[in-house]
């Protein structure tokens, strides 16, 4: 089975019914961040439909559609894909009825960028670096957004070698005493000693469902790189841990352990 074909099934299974996604995502839990993040949707939502008179917005990855929400609530009609079957369906019953909302379960996780359809916005929200080789995921993407239109993607890790080493140990630091209190600890002793002996388990949910630590990050400056050809880029930083005490703590540092990418005017 190819790498892509594992991490889709992998996400599919650890994203079930009954799955919270709020408990190990720092941008659900904190309002400080989810904040951040709408605002930014809201204006490039708002831009859209100050260009065209409307704002035709692609979520790939929704979850329980959070974020799906603010787009609708910002005027746009929105088209989500889902590769968790459970998630898809989920989305189908909680925007039943409503026309602004088309949901799709994408179950090869790229199934929509072989269609024809384009969109004014496209989002990718905790999305990136769960997917193998997002650049040429990226790349293939691009011709689907429309002239002038924009690229939103957040809550990816930066690149690991180019952090700090006082970045990575609050990261493991916050990371493991919010460990703690999540049970399950023979899975997470077991990743543990994985990690630390470099090795890369292909049968292992938690391997491939954080696909990005064995990768090192994601490498937001080539995302730069190849997003400036057609876009005017801007690359944010920010600090994100799943505990409220440590997000608290290390928010208003220098720190930085996340990124975002806001990518407008497509020049096709």
């Amino acid at each position: 089975m190819s790498d892509e074909r594992q991490v889709l099934k992998a996400q599919d299974d650890a994203h079930g019914v009954g799955h919270d996604y709020v408990k190990g995502s720092p941008h659900l839990r904190h309002a400080a961040l989810r904040g951040d993040i709408e605002g930014r949707l809201q204006r490039l939502v708002r831009a859209a439909i100050a260009r065209t008179g409307a704002c035709r917005v692609l979520e790939i990855g929704a979850g329980h559609g959070t974020f799906t929400q603010t787009l609708v609530d910002a005027g746009a009609r929105v088209t989500v894909t889902e590769a968790s079957q459970a998630s898809a369906e989920h989305l189908r019953q909680a925007f039943a009825g409503d026309e602004r909302v088309e949901v799709l379960y994408d179950e090869v996780g790229d199934g929509v960028l072989s269609g024809t359809g384009s969109w004014d916005l496209v989002v990718m929200i905790s999305v990136i670096h769960h997917i193998p080789d997002y650049l040429d995921f990226l790349r293939r993407l691009q011709p689907r957004i429309s002239e002038g239109g924009a690229f939103f993607s957040v809550q990816d890790p930066l690149f690991y070698p180019r952090r700090s080493k006082v970045s990575h140990l609050a990261s493991r630091g916050s990371y493991f005493a919010w460990r703690l209190v999540q049970g399950d600890y023979r899975r997470g002793i077991a990743t543990r000693v994985r990690r630390l002996r470099g090795v890369y388990d292909e049968t292992a949910e938690s391997d491939l469902v954080e696909y990005h630590v064995v990768r090192e990050g994601c490498d937001e400056e080539a995302i730069r790189t190849l997003l400036a050809e057609h876009f005017d880029v801007e690359i944010f930083t920010y600090w994100s841990s799943q505990g409220a005490f440590f997000q608290r703590l290390f928010a208003g540092t220098g720190l930085r352990s996340d990124f975002g990418v806001e990518a407008v005017g497509n020049r096709g």
